[in-house]
């Protein structure tokens, strides 16, 4: 069989001998949670088929994770032990757990544990340690297991303990998952069915500088929507009215207007909106060209016109990649433009017209809200570690990945 880029590049599962082997596999278990209930289990259920692989092969399997952000150590609220019942109901077989992620509680569950076994330790971020990647911590963590699995992709663009440090300590594979996200990214970002398509929403233009320099250099056709498009409109002279937007980086909008002209680039903007005097559930809005929007107006979603053009984008592309809404999709009726085009792209990846990835918390949401999110090719369930992946940026805990030269 044909190994895939990425199996040339990194150790997987299937290189792996973890039969009766302790294997310290870190996950991402940072699922949303209220008042101790999960309310949104991906990142669980991605995890789950790792897991449950190295379990059948008869490893010892020891489960990584941070959880929020603790501050002072152990806090009761940022607590794994919720997760592990979670994890246990969703594996079909037990899950222990251990109430510290180092030391002897910790060591005494990881000995406890039978071939086949799954063991989850407590939240690694109570220990300070893990987030400066500290050495002691490291050595801490690599004493409990004989070999290293990541398949925490998420979180592969920190340099932590668990997430990188790990990697230099004990021989490292990426598992399923990460392994997925990689071939994914890989074959749509580097090697992509053309036209590629982009999409790049949300409400800063600053915060995605690097991500909009780097795409335009990759895709075809760029369309920026959300609050960072009024940056954008501005820098062309258009009125805004009191739209959110950054006064300070128009001139940074006008360069990467002329960055993607340099780079072939068509680079689109909204042609029309649903604006409204105020910003607020169910407000009077109105459909407005995008050269008339009046001072007591702000721009809140992207209008019926603009939502044709991205249509007839999609429909003459071959690949997509989304990472942003392209209104305030949270509170209708300015959920309409991120809708309409979700569902677009959905039916077009369905008809196999389109592959189609997405990324982000926002996106994420806006996928699940159009009851589109499964018909995607895609979705990284990855916010940061996405976003500096599109900016083309090398993330830590994937490097460490890399086989080492003999």
């Amino acid at each position: 069989m044909t190994k895939t880029a990425v199996q040339s590049m990194f150790r997987t599962l299937d290189e792996a001998s973890v039969a009766g082997k302790r294997v310290l596999l870190r996950v991402d278990l940072n699922v949303p949670m209220e008042a101790g209930r999960i309310t949104d289990a991906t990142r669980i259920e991605r995890a789950i088929p790792t897991i449950r692989e190295l379990s059948d092969k008869k490893a010892k399997v020891i489960l990584l994770s941070h959880f929020g952000r603790p501050k002072h150590g152990p806090e009761p609220e940022s607590s794994l032990r919720p997760v592990a019942a979670e994890l246990e109901r969703q594996l079909g077989r037990p899950v222990a757990f251990a109430a510290d992620c180092v030391g002897e509680i910790a060591k005494n569950a990881a000995d406890a544990l039978q071939d086949g076994g799954i063991l989850l330790l407590e939240n690694t971020r109570f220990h300070a340690g893990e987030t400066s990647n500290h050495p002691a911590f490291v050595n801490a963590l690599a004493g409990l297991g004989d070999l290293y699995v990541n398949d925490a992709f998420s979180a592969a663009h920190r340099a932590h303990a668990s997430t990188e440090g790990l990697a230099h300590k004990l021989p490292a594979y990426a598992g399923r998952a990460m392994q997925l996200e990689l071939e994914m990214l890989d074959r749509m970002l580097m090697e992509p069915k053309r036209p590629l398509a982009a999409i790049v929403g949300g409400a800063k233009v600053s915060t995605k500088f690097e991500l909009l320099g780097n795409l335009m250099r990759k895709v075809d056709c760029l369309f920026v929507g959300g609050g960072m498009a009024n940056t954008f409109l501005a820098a062309q002279g258009k009125p805004i009215g009191k739209s959110l937007h950054e006064e300070q980086f128009i001139g940074a909008a006008r360069q990467l207007i002329a960055g993607a002209k340099a780079a072939n680039c068509r680079l689109v903007l909204p042609i029309d909106a649903i604006a409204a005097t105020k910003f607020e559930a169910n407000a009077a809005a109105g459909i407005v060209s995008t050269g008339a929007v009046r001072e007591d107006q702000m721009i809140l979603d992207i209008g019926p016109r603009s939502v044709a053009e991205v249509t007839g984008i999609l429909a003459a592309s071959e690949t997509l990649v989304w990472n942003g809404p392209v209104g305030a999709f949270e509170i209708p009726p300015f959920d309409t433009g991120s809708a309409a085009i979700a569902k677009i792209a959905a039916a077009l990846t369905k008809a196999h017209a389109l592959e189609t990835i997405a990324g982000g918390g926002d996106t994420i949401a806006a996928l699940n809200q159009a009851g589109v999110m499964g018909d995607f090719t895609y979705v990284s369930t990855a916010g940061g570690a996405f976003l500096e992946w599109l900016e083309g940026k090398q993330l830590p805990g994937v490097e460490a990945l890399r086989p080492k030269a003999a």
